[in-house]
């Protein structure tokens, strides 16, 4: 039996099984295929299955993931002659996989050395102090710079951080001791201030104190006053209800002018109380005493008509 046949069929399938292998690439979701042909670029590649033509083809994968770059500590010059040390980080991602590989050969490299150069010249621009308290500034500046600089190579700075500022030991010393002074100014500023509030607070404790106590002397004055007020009323009163009474009772009475004449005398021994040497009489008493007269006048003659036994 010739078995030439079943060999060329088995030939035939393993170079079918072969070039099928070399005409598939496989590309992950975070990259881009770049096909070149005979040297020359092709096409770009999604993620995914895709066919190329084989021996003839070739894939670059370009990550379009973002990276983090590292840039190495540096001495730079501030712009008041201090050196300091200095080191940030990148956030960069590609977003033309055909320029980043076809205008730069390495933009890992390029983009760290520009972003060396580049942290040289704004910080040169600025003093120790600026630079130590701008370091959003100096982030955003950078930031324009790198990201201008680099798109033409397809990639994109997203951001840079500053990591660490470091100035010389002797300025660190000397800051120290500036942060030092100025914190016992601080305290010292806010003892002050509180032993000058307390002052001002007792103050005007006893400012209130003083104030709410003459207010209430002077609402027991007036509660004293309105009872002395009532008091002299209600005696006006009574003594006004009781001459009335008097009053009423007199003409009630009818009296004769006996009945007056020997009240009133019942009244001159008080009228004659005190230390006064001399009495005054009103007029109508004048009255009074002829009537006394003619009294005692009647009582003399009522004894002499009397017979003897």
């Amino acid at each position: 039996m010739d078995l030439t046949p079943f060999f060329f069929v088995g030939v035939v399938i393993v170079l079918a099984f072969i070039l099928g292998g070399m005409s598939i690439r496989i590309i992950r979701p975070f990259e881009k295929g770049l096909v070149e042909r005979l040297g020359r670029y092709q096409r770009t590649l999604g993620s995914g299955l895709n066919l190329i033509v084989p021996f003839f083809d070739t894939v670059q994968k370009v990550d379009m993931r973002e990276i983090v770059l590292d840039v190495p500590p540096q001495l730079v010059i501030t712009k008041d002659n201090v050196g300091v040390e200095v080191d940030c980080i990148i956030y960069c991602q590609v977003t033309d996989p055909v320029r980043s590989r076809y205008e730069i050969s390495n933009y890992i490299m390029a983009s760290t050395k520009l972003a060396q150069t580049n942290l040289r010249n704004v910080i040169g621009e600025m003093e120790l102090d600026q630079s130590l308290s701008s370091r959003d500034l100096i982030n955003s500046q950078l930031r324009d710079v790198l990201d201008t600089a680099t798109d033409k190579w397809g990639v994109k700075v997203n951001r840079v951080e500053i990591q660490r500022i470091d100035p010389p030991v002797d300025i660190t010393e000397a800051m120290s001791r500036q942060m030092k002074a100025e914190r016992e100014k601080r305290a010292a500023i806010l003892e002050a201030e509180g032993l000058k509030q307390a002052a001002i607070t007792k103050a005007e404790g006893y400012r209130q104190s003083a104030i709410l106590e003459a207010e209430g002397q002077a609402e027991a004055v007036r509660k004293r006053a309105d009872a002395e007020k009532y008091r002299q009323i209600a005696v006006a009163e009574g003594e006004a209800q009781a001459i009335g009474n008097v009053f009423t009772a007199i003409h009630a009475g009818k009296p004769d002018n006996e009945l007056i004449t020997l009240k009133y005398l019942e009244m001159l021994p008080k009228l004659a109380e005190g230390s006064a040497n001399k009495l005054f009489l009103p007029y109508e008493a004048s009255g009074i005493i002829s009537a006394l007269a003619a009294m005692v006048e009647g009582i003399k003659t009522d004894k002499t008509a009397v017979p003897k036994a």
